[in-house]
């Protein structure tokens, strides 16, 4: 699939049915020796830029991702797992 067709997808988790942004308001972490996704990192809107960084980010696992249909991406973020990715940068 090209990037540019990914970028446009909502990120639905499937868990809660939570809408969590756009692949194309996200960073991707790339392996750089295969070229696959590692993870998506989200920065919700709202919570204001600390030095050019959000101070909130939700890395999801590639491996979380269970379907990617023509509109949304849907990953399965448990709470639990949720409440500890979502939260300040050490």
């Amino acid at each position: 699939m090209e990037l540019s067709r990914l970028s446009r997808k909502e990120i639905i988790n499937l868990h809660d049915g939570a809408r969590l942004g756009y692949v194309g308001d996200s960073d991707l972490v790339i392996d750089g020796t295969s070229g696959s996704i590692q993870s998506i990192i989200i920065f919700p809107k709202g919570l204001g830029l600390q030095f050019g960084k959000s101070s909130r980010e939700l890395i999801i696992p590639w491996e979380s991702v269970k379907k990617i249909g023509e509109e949304v991406l849907i990953v399965d973020i448990a709470p639990e797992r949720h409440s500890r990715k979502y939260g300040c940068r050490e």
